[in-house]
């Protein structure tokens, strides 16, 4: 077999990648990637240089293939590792640039490593390792692995480092009265509250796929989602393009939330469908509404997913805030490989610290669970 990179996906068939990434998952799928690219969102100056790892088998086909860019800084990533490059720095070791394994500004678990068998997707891994002394770069780095690719880096000898996320899981209820009604009282009483705060102040939700809406409709979207940067003094990571492009396609995976006063439209969630998982991904806002924020962006996509009978509601990165609002805490996954033998010395003793720490505080979310005991519920 042998290995590659390809520096704009638009150069891999989009049946020959996709048919390795048949998860349904969709940002991994070609059409996300390659309208990131087509629309500025990555390459050029943004410090996220497309190049694609593929492995090919002897007769041309494609045998493993993973989303590979070279990174000139750590942003847009969610696994921050701003301190390693500080540490590189001090210790006259340059960090940037480097390899990453990942989809772009999207902190959401799924597969990365994907291969025909067992054997190709070891091969990738070793060709990704090996690309760090021909090219001598410092590191490579895989985020956002599920379990499979994460075992895999694991037996590879790659660093693994773990967070914890904040994830609502289906248990079977029709209506959003049935889920609150398996919350302890308090958490039940402080939900009804904040929704009341918004449906008082005449603030009314609809829910659209994003096909459905027009262009000037996907430019009102695009203003609240690109306000959400501004308030933050940074440019927005997706251009209006890649929504108009990527977002209203027949069939896109997009769903959206939007929140009107009125005629106008004040608020917006962007979210992504795969399968049963609903991801939630974007928010923007024109005017702070109390409760706004938690309506539009969790209740609004818990209902989206009792409507659809979804079974997994991923809200996206952070927020212990969610716990109180229905979700449960999850561990997520990264894994790193080092050049440098003194640099991953220090950074797997911090991991291993990090990883006990994560577990620990994993552990006491999840005894703090929104949820009433089965006992509790039973008995009313």
């Amino acid at each position: 077999m042998r290995a590659r990179l390809v520096p704009r996906i638009r150069d891999i068939p989009a049946a020959a990648w996709d048919a390795l990434h048949a998860a349904p998952y969709p940002f991994a799928r070609h059409a996300f990637l390659a309208a990131l690219e087509e629309h500025g969102c990555v390459g050029g100056d943004t410090g996220w240089q497309p190049c694609h790892l593929v492995l090919e088998a002897a007769d041309g086909s494609l045998a493993g293939a993973l989303p590979l860019y070279r990174k000139e800084h750590s942003y847009g990533e969610f696994v921050f590792d701003f301190a390693w490059a500080e540490a590189a720095y001090r210790g006259g070791i340059p960090y940037y640039p480097k390899l990453l394994c990942a989809i772009p500004f999207t902190p959401v678990t799924g597969p990365r490593f994907a291969a025909r068998d067992a054997e190709a997707q070891e091969a990738l891994l070793a060709h990704l390792a090996a690309r760090l002394a021909e090219e001598r770069l410092s590191s490579a780095h895989a985020l956002f692995l599920d379990h499979a690719d994460a075992a895999a880096a694991r037996d590879a000898g790659w660093l693994e480092r773990h967070d914890v996320q904040f994830h609502w899981h289906a248990r079977g209820d029709a209506t959003f009265d049935d889920f609150l009604a398996r919350l302890s009282h308090d958490k039940r009483k402080k939900i009804r509250r904040e929704r009341r705060k918004v449906a008082e102040a005449g603030i009314t939700f609809e829910r659209r796929a994003g096909e459905e809406l027009g262009e000037a409709e996907w430019a009102q979207v695009y203003a609240l989602y690109g306000n959400t940067y501004e308030e933050r003094g940074q440019a927005p990571y997706l251009s209006l393009a890649f929504f108009l492009d990527y977002g209203r396609r027949a069939g896109s995976p997009v769903r959206l939330v939007l929140a009107r006063d009125g005629a106008r439209l004040i608020a917006v969630a962007i979210t992504l469908l795969g399968g049963d998982t609903l991801y939630g991904r974007h928010w923007g806002c024109a005017e702070r509404y109390d409760g706004l924020h938690f309506e539009t962006c969790y209740y609004q996509g818990i209902e989206l997913c009792l409507a659809e009978r979804l079974a997994h509601f991923d809200a996206g990165a952070q927020g212990a805030h969610k716990l109180a609002r229905g979700f449960e805490p999850v561990v997520t996954c990264s894994a790193h490989r080092l050049a440098d033998a003194r640099l991953a010395r220090a950074i797997e003793a911090f991991l291993e610290r990090e990883r006990a720490a994560v577990a620990q505080r994993q552990a006491l979310l999840a005894g703090h669970s929104p949820y009433r005991s089965e006992t509790a519920a039973h008995d009313g």
